[in-house]
């Protein structure tokens, strides 16, 4: 909803309510005339180049965009843009010196992004270029990923959306397994019957060709339509011949890579503590879904496994107080425990976590395991610590102390509220993986796969020795379980390249010490790509290097995997792809920046398409109030973004805006939690913003249930649960002025704490005074700040470093508030410079200083 503030009440009333609309650029304007997608895979390590041409028929200039859905294990490689025989090339870069190279190219902060969204499985990658009338363009991006083996198999996926009708469409795919192809299958989810006939597959011993190749008319939903069937995901799926050996070494130009899944190997039996959030955010659906993953897990335990339940709010409690083995009596027991389960309360990971370290403890020094067993703890929660202990790094302080290497731990964050940083940190440091699982119809599909993936351990404590004189540089060689269904990939640099043998040791608990001359496989030249192997062994030593867990090894693994990024030309996170835009009459020559995403920094709407299928970078800066209360000042100039909280009692009015001049005031009062929990902390929100126009005699109060208007003794009133309203936003115009949106978070009605409460969005300031000031005024005329010494923080994914700003050094901690400006239901995580104790040293005086006496005062 949007509402205009005017010089007479009667206009406002007539122009309260209106309808905002996007303009999208009309695709007869703009013919895509040619898709290739080419994929080449050699020994499971997938080369991709996608290949889009496009040809503006208007006769003036218009932009064509060019997006693309890659693989989030992917690293991009290279990307280009022809326009008229003109090619303009990405070079990776240091992402602090792209940085840089941006904001000194680009003074006015209009320039879009690259990289800035994506799905569950899938990056978006998205570039737009301005192209004159009658005028060409070819985009072309390659990316790189070693295929992963997941219950047996390998996948390629290939998400294709054209958005039109495309003269040359094409996929097509060339793998070479040394070791012989054991299966193949090839499907599309749009693929219809009509469809399916034009999937070629072409399969030999070591060899598969796949292609997909429709032409305009059978890429038509219907005869005679305009609209594409092709709109979905194109998926191989595939395995390679196990020998009976342990494996199979493969050795190219001086690199080696050693492919580890040996074949029936009797599965070990497991010790499993299942620990399951309950607190009130948990409620509903992820509830319910929880409950139905949860008894279908339980029927897949096999009598020879032991398992346990813990579930947890603010209190803790066990189904039973020790781990039971899984006879049919004791699952079905267990299966009413789950049923029963209910939410309310707050959430103590720590505490939860220690009763089912202490369970499993106490029922291995009672020897009640067998000695090949392998033990595991499984986490699955929605939400951030916030009863017990609340501090991250001392849960992981604290389980890693417990658990003491005896067990693995595996996390599963459910949702987008959920610290996936912290998850992920905590599962490497205790042997296990973290991984998101996404709201949605399929959450309980998605627990059940999870729970597949590890539910059938092979081997445990697996060492793969290589000798020393023969083989250095390895990638890691140790790991804590071996899965039914995966593989171990260890690659490295051999000194001699003549090699015809190879000895390698295998350690591990359920196989006997085993050591091996193998057979060296030397894949053909013609069905290879270049240096495959040195770039596989690349991709998994940078890889491993970023999922270093400590701050003393963090320091040189991060420099040795920026080094490495920029030798091999991968995107990671620690390295941008710079690409220069041609200029036009009406733009300067400006260059994009592509970054790689981690799974903590991630827009929480997953697969939510924005403007056109892709995030861009705000054009002017955003300043908000959103949360318990997170501000953030972001500035699009500097390609950052500072934050602080404000922390006092429930009650409290603040000065957010106020100028003079112009007559604007902006003032908002914050409420608490229903009750204080457990813990004592006292949680604050905004929920209610007084908002005036002096100039033209308005006030506009916005509260959680409704928004009042009043001019000159007249008085409107709307509600939230009016129909016009329910997009929970609104749109506050004051003419010649300013643009401000105030946001409603709606929040379980039966929820034990919490309450509904308003974020407050600046999106137009510029035509407010110098002199305008407040909380979130005062930055509105920008603000000058330098970052330097970063260093490792108390969390390895939240670096601290030296803020010069306003004449002061702060000690400031990088992490993330969430921005609900371009979704309103599930917001997006912005990274910013945090500064501590209610933002002193960014803010001008102390933060007790924009105390109001009432909601419409100035005192």
């Amino acid at each position: 909803m949007s509402v205009y503030l005017y010089p007479s009440f009667s206009s406002f009333l007539s122009a309260t309510l209106f309808l905002s609309l996007f303009l999208h650029l009309s695709l007869s304007q703009v013919e895509v005339y040619s898709v290739k997608v080419a994929c080449k895979v050699a020994s499971r390590f997938a080369h991709t180049v996608i290949t889009s041409s496009a040809l503006n028929k208007a006769n003036s200039s218009q932009e064509v965009f060019f997006e693309v859905d890659l693989p989030k294990t992917a690293f991009i490689t290279n990307f280009s843009m022809s326009i008229e025989g003109q090619t303009y090339t990405g070079e990776v870069k240091e992402k602090e010196k792209a940085k840089k190279q941006y904001q000194k190219a680009v003074s006015t902060g209009q320039t879009a992004g690259l990289v800035k969204a994506s799905g569950r499985k899938m990056e978006k990658f998205s570039v737009s270029v301005n192209i004159a009338a009658n005028s060409n363009v070819t985009f072309i991006l390659t990316y790189e990923e070693l295929l992963q083996r997941k219950l047996g198999q390998y996948e390629i996926m290939t998400q294709v959306k054209p958005k039109q009708l495309v003269q040359h469409f094409e996929i097509v795919a060339d793998i070479y397994e040394p070791q012989g192809i054991a299966f193949l299958d090839a499907y599309g989810t749009f693929i219809s019957n009509e469809l399916l006939p034009l999937v070629e597959k072409t399969v030999t011993d070591k060899k598969a060709h796949i292609s997909f190749c429709p032409t305009m008319d059978q890429q038509r939903k219907c005869p005679g339509c305009d609209g594409t069937l092709i709109d979905g995901d194109f998926v191989i799926k595939y395995d390679v011949n196990r020998a009976e050996t342990l494996g199979d070494i493969q050795i190219v130009n001086g690199y080696f890579v050693h492919f580890f899944a040996p074949p029936d190997l009797p599965r070990v039996p497991k010790n499993v503590v299942f620990v399951i959030d309950r607190s009130g955010s948990m409620s509903g659906n992820k509830m319910h879904q929880t409950r139905e993953a949860m008894l279908t897990i339980l029927n897949d335990l096999h009598e020879d496994d032991y398992f346990g339940i813990v579930t947890f709010d603010h209190h803790i409690s066990t189904w039973k107080g020790s781990l039971t083995k899984a006879t049919t009596g004791n699952v079905s027991e267990a299966k009413g425990f789950v049923k029963g389960i209910q939410h309310s309360g707050y959430t103590d990971i720590n505490g939860a976590l220690m009763k089912a370290v202490d369970i499993m403890m106490k029922d291995k020094q009672a020897n009640k395991f067998t000695e090949r067993s392998v033990s595991m703890i499984i986490l699955l929660t929605d939400g951030m610590p916030n009863s017990g202990v609340s501090s991250t790094p001392q849960i992981q302080e604290n389980v890693r102390d417990a658990m003491g290497g005896n067990m693995s731990l595996f996390c599963l964050g459910f949702g987008n509220d959920v610290d996936y940083s912290f998850l992920d940190v905590m599962s490497r440091q205790n042997q296990g993986l973290a991984r998101r699982i996404y709201e949605g119809s399929d959450a309980t599909v998605q627990l059940q796969g999870f729970y597949e993936e590890v539910a059938s351990p092979l081997l445990s404590e697996v060492d793969l020795h290589y000798p020393d004189n023969l083989v250095n540089s390895l990638t890691t060689s140790h790991y804590k379980q071996l899965f039914n269904g995966s593989e171990i990939v260890v690659a490295g640099r051999l000194t001699d390249n003549s090699l015809d043998n190879f000895l390698v040791e295998v350690f591990a608990k359920g196989v006997r010490n085993r050591q091996t001359e193998w057979d060296i496989l030397y894949p053909e030249q013609e069905y290879i790509f270049g240096d495959f192997t040195e770039r596989l062994w690349a991709y998994l030593t940078i890889q491993q290097l970023l999922k270093t867990g400590t701050a003393e090894e963090k320091g040189n693994a991060t420099a040795q995997a920026l080094e490495m990024s920029l030798q091999y030309s991968f995107v990671t996170p620690l390295t941008s792809m710079v690409v220069t835009k041609p200029k036009t009459e009406e733009e300067q020559e400006e260059p994009l920046i592509a970054d790689k995403l981690t799974e903590g920094m991630r827009p929480s709407g997953m697969g939510e398409e924005r403007r056109g299928g892709y995030h861009q970078v705000q054009s002017r800066p955003t300043y908000f109030v959103d949360g318990d209360p997170h501000f953030m000042i972001e500035l699009p100039e500097q390609e950052d973004a500072l934050c602080f909280n404000i922390d006092d009692r429930p009650g409290t009015i603040f000065n957010l805006v106020r100028d003079q001049l112009a007559g604007v005031l902006v003032n908002g009062q914050t409420i608490g939690d229903k009750k204080v929990a457990p813990d004592g902390k006292v949680n604050t929100y905004f929920g209610r913003f007084g908002i005036v126009h002096q100039g033209l005699g308005v006030r506009l109060e916005v509260t959680t249930h409704d928004i009042t208007v009043s001019q000159n003794g007249k008085q409107a009133k709307l509600f939230w649960s009016d129909t016009v309203t329910k997009d929970r936003s609104l749109t506050v115009t004051l003419r010649d002025s300013v643009r401000f949106v105030v946001i409603l978070h709606k929040v379980w009605k039966q929820h034990p704490y919490h309450q509904d409460y308003l974020g407050f969005y600046t999106l137009d300031s510029h035509l407010l005074s110098p002199s305008v000031h407040g909380l979130l005024g005062q930055f509105y005329h920008g603000v000058q700040f330098e970052v330097r010494d970063m260093r490792p923080g108390e969390e390895p994914e939240k670096p601290d470093a030296t803020m010069l700003v306003k004449g002061q050094e702060l000690t400031v901690t990088r992490g993330w508030q969430r921005d609900f400006s371009w979704d309103v239901k599930n917001g997006e995580n912005v990274p910013c410079w945090f500064i501590h104790s209610n933002g002193n040293g960014l803010i001008d005086g102390n933060h007790t200083d924009y105390i109001m006496s009432g909601l419409f005062k100035t005192v």
